[in-house]
């Protein structure tokens, strides 16, 4: 999709950004681009939902932006995290520059346009070793850097809560969500209402465990410090510079305050279980200021961090359903009551056929 620089700062029918879902993209990209010239021309790739690579040739040099259509809070969180809390902590260039922003007119969304940081995803099915001590390297500087800092304070209050709190009271919105797919509001058929019965009777399990994993946590977990929140290796570019590489991440929308072990289990479940050992000991390495736990804590950790979000993942489908009777509700219930079947612990529970810690 094509048009020219005045028509995409400037947009009226015939463009695509005249569309309602793209209002303040033109207002962003202006900002991103400067003084530009009109003759250049602007592409927009579809990435993902919501998310568009942006390229402009003419004018100079070819540049290309990746722009993001923000849920309001979540807009916010990455702003702060790359225009305050990074340069805080002396980590400005752990995130893309952020170049643009601009808002839907009735404040419903908010587009932000990055550098585009090109094809530098950390790959999770063939890893390179050296790529990815340089990510955990940087993201143990990360939970590092914000461990006890002051502006924990002000992360706590924009971030989200992955604090100990947080498990128990994932359990029990969950179980409120589900609990209320009674017949009184919503027809069920037999399969579906056994499928609530099934996750109401694991989230009761869980729920019971909560005294345990809090205490883990707060035995083993180091300091509460700044989490990434999603941090997946799609959310990782490693670009080499100068014979090292620069690590930056991206997609900061999860961001909050919590226990490291959070991050951690993200990233090291999208790897194979091979590869886990290896990349927790690069991790150990970088010195994030306080030791890790053995291994089975370490797992009860990680566990109840994918529980916790295994758990959250079913309250917006269960929510659907009662407020719209949303027909997709509950296959996604069933897609999560499969990741809860299938999770098995992060860590190999034996190596060379012997059980370790």
């Amino acid at each position: 999709m094509v048009v020219s620089l005045d028509a995409a700062l400037a947009p009226g029918e015939s463009s695509p950004l005249a569309e309602p879902r793209n209002a303040g993209l033109a207002e962003a990209l202006e900002q991103a681009l400067g003084a530009a010239d009109a003759n250049a021309r602007v592409s927009l790739e579809a990435l993902k939902p919501r998310v568009l690579r942006v390229r402009v040739a003419g004018g100079g040099a070819p540049r290309s932006f990746v722009a993001k259509r923000l849920a309001p809070d979540h807009a916010r969180r990455n702003e702060l995290v790359i225009r305050r809390w990074l340069k805080d902590a002396g980590l400005a260039d752990l995130a893309p520059e952020l170049l643009g922003v601009a808002a839907a007119r009735d404040g419903s969304w908010l587009w932000h346009v990055y550098e585009d940081l090109g094809p530098f995803e950390l790959d999770a099915r063939s890893p390179d070793p050296a790529r990815v001590a340089a990510v955990v390297g940087r993201v143990a500087a990360l939970h590092a850097r914000f461990a006890r800092h002051p502006l924990l304070a002000e992360c706590r209050l924009h971030g989200e809560n992955r604090e100990v709190s947080w498990f128990a009271a994932t359990m029990r919105d969950a179980i409120g969500a589900l609990d209320a797919l009674r017949p009184s509001r919503l027809a069920l058929s037999a399969s579906e209402g056994q499928l609530r019965d099934r996750l109401l009777a694991r989230l009761d399990r869980m729920l019971a465990e909560e005294p345990l994993r809090a205490g883990l946590l707060t035995e083993y977990g180091g300091p509460e410090t700044l989490l990434h929140g999603d941090l997946w290796p799609i959310n990782v570019f490693c670009e080499p510079a100068g014979g090292e590489f620069r690590v930056r991440l991206v997609d900061w929308d999860r961001t909050g305050v919590g226990y490291a072990s959070y991050d951690l289990s993200a990233f090291l479940m999208r790897f194979a279980e091979r590869e886990r050992d290896w990349i927790l000991s690069h991790y150990r390495a970088a010195g994030p200021g306080w030791l890790l736990p053995p291994r089975r804590e370490l797992n009860l950790m990680f566990e109840t961090a994918e529980w916790a979000r295994y758990a959250n993942r079913l309250i917006w489908p269960a929510l659907a359903l009662l407020r719209d009777r949303a027909p997709w509700g509950f296959e996604e219930l069933a897609t999560v009551e499969g990741w809860f079947e299938a999770l098995t612990p992060v860590l190999p529970e034996t190596r060379m056929g012997a059980r370790v810690r």
